[in-house]
Formats: C-alpha cells, structure tokens, sequence
C-alpha cells in the first residue's frame, strides 16, 4: 500500500526510450514545483534516469489520460514511444484492456497491446513542408517538416550516418527562428529500401541524441513517402538497433491509419525513497503529508 512517504514508478523503455512511469489517479504526484521534480527524476547521475516521465489519471470518456514531460521537465504533446510503454503499463494495471483509447495533448490515441507489442494509433500528421532551406550559422541545412503530434524536421543522408556531427548540426537546427519559440525535433534520415530506414534523433526537451524516437520514426516514414521513396510497412532502424514498424495508408496527399508498432518493455519497479530527496529542497514536496 502506497503511503506518503513513497512514490511508486516503474521504469520502462520502447526501443531505447526510457520512461519514468506512475499511476497518479489518486494525485500521488504534486503539482507544486512538477517542472523541478521530472527534472530532478529524469537526471540520469543524481535520479531515476529517463528519456521522459508519464504521468496517467482517470479521464471521463477515455481508458485514461496521461501527461507527459520531457527529461527537461517540460510538457509534450505526444511521445510514440512512450505512449506504447504507457498503453502496456495501463493494461498490465487493469487501468484498460488490450484495446484501449486515452487522451493526449495532441489528442485521443488508440493502442493495441499483444505482450510485450504495442502498436499504437498516432495522430493525423499536419504541416508538410519539403525542400525548406535553413541558414544555420552561415551553414545551408534542407529539411522537411511534418508534425506527427509534435514537430519534426528531416535531414536526408546519402550515406556516412553514423558518422555526422548530430549534437552540433541537431541543436542548430532545433533552435533555428524558422521554428521558434517551441522549437522542433531534428532526425537524420538515411534511405535503406523502400521498407526501412535508418534514422538518429536530437528530441527538444532532451536537447540531446536519444536512442529511438517514435514520433521521428513516423515523420520520416511520412516524409520518405511523400517523396515516394518508401512503402507502407516500413522498418526504422534507431541507434539503439532495435526496429520500429510504421504502416500507414495514403490517399492523394493526405495519410490515414496511421500506426507505429513496436516492443515496450519493463525494466524495473521500484519506489522512491526519502533519501534521494534530502540534497533538493523542492523534491521534498513528493513527500509532505
């Protein structure tokens, strides 16, 4: 039985997304210093360590909701990854069964879970654009966009992937006016076959690489397509090595049915302790009485 003086997480990861997360329909989770507090958690020296911290709650028409925060401590419309492991956790809590629809910023999401699979619905993309040219500190950068529930931006790379200056070329595309003030995702995208792509990822929020990015993986797919290089399924692979599939249905220029699959997987469960809070004040506030 959870008291106050413990808060209770389990620690999962979908394809090298890492996420912090914890059942809070009985608001064991203050609001007061939250941004602090998922910072603090999400610190991978000092914390649990996560990409993300997911935070599920009842909901009035759907199986749940969920906020969800960066490791930065700021809030995101949506998270492919993190919405699989969030699906799973739910339906291996009773909060759903197998099928089940909850609500995100970016909007309602269905999700299918078969073991340790999940494959999730992901909202309808939004905002294409192709061929944008970036002056990036007197560098030239062509992207495509798309907003797969958050926004995305695609480089393509003919070849030498895993050898590219992410960090740098990442961050100034990330923070480029074009995209201010929220900013966007940067992926690196190299064609493989018409089914399966190769891809790393900067994640604002993370302001670094990440091993997989579920959202990316989709706005590659989508922007591959429109450039007719890829066919519906589609293998992303991440840094991580592990493979995303995207499936989707296109009709002119518009996407439908729109589906990322892939594994979601615990790797732990485990309480928070009341040591870990004694050196930060304010994570203290996880547990006043």
């Amino acid at each position: 039985m959870q008291n106050s003086r413990e808060l209770y997480f389990w620690k999962m990861q979908g394809c090298g997304n890492d996420f912090i997360i914890i059942d809070n329909r009985h608001a064991v989770f203050p609001e007061k210093n939250r941004v602090r507090l998922v910072a603090a958690l999400c610190r991978r020296a000092t914390g649990v360590g996560a990409d993300g911290l997911i935070l599920l709650e009842d909901d009035p028409e759907f199986d749940f909701r969920w906020h969800f925060y960066n490791a930065d401590g700021s809030m995101a419309e949506m998270c492919g990854n993190g919405g699989r492991c969030a699906a799973r956790f739910a339906y291996l809590q009773g909060m759903a069964a197998a099928e089940m629809v909850f609500r995100t910023v970016a909007g309602p999401i269905r999700a299918r879970v078969a073991g340790d699979q999940v494959r999730l619905e992901m909202t309808p993309p939004g905002a294409l654009r192709q061929e944008l040219e970036l002056d990036c500190d007197g560098g030239l950068e062509i992207v495509d966009v798309i907003n797969t529930g958050v926004p995305h931006a695609v480089v393509w790379v003919g070849q030498g992937l895993a050898d590219l200056a992410l960090s740098r070329r990442g961050a100034r595309i990330r923070y480029h006016r074009e995209f201010a003030p929220a900013g966007t995702n940067v992926n690196f995208v190299e064609v493989v076959s018409e089914h399966c792509l190769s891809m790393r990822s900067y994640e604002r929020g993370v302001e670094g690489e990440t091993l997989a990015c579920g959202t990316g993986a989709v706005a590659a797919v989508l922007l591959a397509a429109a450039r007719g290089l890829v066919c519906s399924p589609v293998e992303v692979v991440t840094l991580a090595g592990e493979r995303l599939r995207v499936y989707y249905k296109r009709v002119g220029s518009d996407y439908k049915e729109v589906f990322l699959e892939g594994g979601a997987l615990i790797v732990y469960k485990g309480v928070l302790e009341s040591e870990f809070l004694r050196a930060c004040p304010e994570r203290q506030e996880l547990f006043k009485e």
